[in-house]
């Protein structure tokens, strides 16, 4: 069944958002803290290693990073991406009937972000669309039903509706796979991999410093990277 890859990730979130605020509502706040500051350096990690498996592995690309990222976040910034994303989780909260939850919408957006960049949900949702393989998401489901668990457990409940962000972002490239499968060549997936982990980390940051990055408007430097394995030239 064609789409199936993004409801198991979803509902793999939604699990995992369950589980953490039916655990994390019993924690104190020095151990909501504890547990976000873990959760920050386990996402720096993951970034780190993601960008440097990928630039070890088609070797040394600073330049290429930079100007995806500076492009990405100009287009990002001009769109304000962050703000559709943050006026998004603020009706939300309402319609949810969480107005009164003051750390609902960062919950949201930190986790859309962690669980929506990079290139398993690209590629996971463009094979399930081709083929109905699903597979790649079924094992992301795994890896986010942990984040998100965490993340819920120091951030609240608006972690949860990160599932909706998942429904959106994977079930539109599961819909377009036809017209999106031949740009994920290996190169595309390979620089989509190195940008996404670049992203990733900065998401980190703000859970471990507090936000100071605007992750959201970064999100153009994704595709910039991908259509770059396009150009004649490598730069």
């Amino acid at each position: 069944m064609i789409g199936l890859g993004t409801l198991i990730n979803c509902a793999g979130i939604i699990l995992g958002g369950v589980i953490g605020f039916l655990f994390g509502k019993y924690m104190p706040q020095r151990v909501r803290e504890g547990l976000n500051m873990a959760c920050g350096i386990t996402v720096l990690f993951i970034g780190i290693s993601g960008a440097m498996e990928q630039m070890l592995l088609v070797g040394g690309k600073s330049m290429f990073v930079v100007i995806c990222v500076a492009l990405g976040a100009l287009i990002g910034e001009l769109i304000n991406i962050e703000g559709l994303f943050e006026r998004f989780g603020e009706w939300l909260k309402i319609k949810t009937g969480n107005a009164k939850d003051k750390d609902f919408v960062n919950a949201f957006v930190t986790a859309s972000l962690t669980v929506c960049i990079g290139a398993m949900a690209i590629v996971g949702a463009i094979q399930d669309g081709l083929t109905g393989d699903f597979s790649i998401l079924a094992t992301k489901s795994i890896l986010d039903l942990i984040i998100i668990i965490v993340m819920t457990c120091s951030m609240g409940k608006g972690c949860i509706f990160s599932a909706l962000s998942v429904l959106v972002f994977e079930g539109a490239i599961t819909l377009l796979a036809k017209l999106i499968s031949p740009m994920v060549t290996d190169a595309a997936q390979n620089n989509i991999s190195l940008v996404g982990s670049i992203l990733i980390f900065c998401v980190g940051v703000n859970l471990v410093w507090g936000k100071r990055v605007r992750v959201a408007n970064m999100l153009p430097s994704v595709f910039i990277a991908a259509g770059a394995a396009f150009l004649p030239f490598s730069f």
